[in-house]
């Protein structure tokens, strides 16, 4: 797929800020299917029509209601990190705008993404499926308690910082799965953690990048 100029400025930037956070992430440079979903998404339609002038910079933008779009990087970062096949099926707590959930429709077979806003869950919706999105399915409700009806994952991401590891999140990994989510507090000190269930559900998890995320609402947090 072509880029215009400004897209194709911005992987380049992906590009050099993964290789400049190596020494933290462990990830010199990201997979080629990572980058070739970034490159399919067109970031423009994902911000509101006032931002679009900076869609296609390495920055979160505002989105409304409180919430932001994460800086492609880290999108970038945290798809690569799950290791999605073309057979799996993704569920992303916290949709937005519906950016993440649409580079993550690029790589996997399904995407559950579930949105606490009212207001939001009916845009990214609506905008998704204007947008072809076929395979991503917007929920919405309280993405702390996952969404057991669609359980087992291959992969969740997390797009809101935790104090914790929501316990219905680790229940709905299927075993070899990985997931991807901020921990810390709002406002404060947050990593990027990886956390991996093994075959026999066993879990570990290590910190990847300090990250800055708004925080994840709801009852569970």
């Amino acid at each position: 797929m072509a880029v215009d100029a400004s897209h194709a400025r911005l992987l380049k930037e992906i590009e050099a800020e993964a290789l400049a956070t190596a020494a933290y992430t462990g990830i010199a440079a990201f997979a080629p299917r990572t980058m070739a979903a970034m490159a399919a998404v067109p970031r423009h339609e994902f911000v509101p029509e006032e931002e679009r002038v900076s869609a296609y910079l390495d920055v979160p933008l505002p989105i409304g209601h409180g919430q932001t779009i994460s800086q492609p990087y880290v999108v970038a970062l945290m798809t690569d990190l799950l290791e999605i096949g073309a057979g799996a099926k993704v569920l992303e707590v916290g949709a937005g705008s519906g950016y993440q959930a649409a580079v993550l429709a690029k790589l996997a077979r399904d995407v559950h993404t579930i949105e606490i806003v009212p207001a939001l869950a009916r845009t990214c919706r609506e905008r998704l499926a204007r947008l072809g999105f076929a395979n991503v399915a917007v929920h919405e409700g309280d993405g702390g308690a996952g969404l057991e009806k669609e359980a087992p994952f291959d992969a969740i991401l997390v797009a809101a910082a935790a104090r914790r590891v929501p316990p219905a999140l680790v229940a709905q990994l299927k075993p070899g799965g990985r997931l991807a989510i901020p921990l810390g507090a709002a406002g404060g000190a947050q990593d990027l953690v990886l956390v991996r269930k093994d075959a026999r559900g066993e879990m570990s998890a290590r910190s990847v990048l300090p990250v800055r995320f708004v925080p994840l609402t709801g009852k569970i947090q």
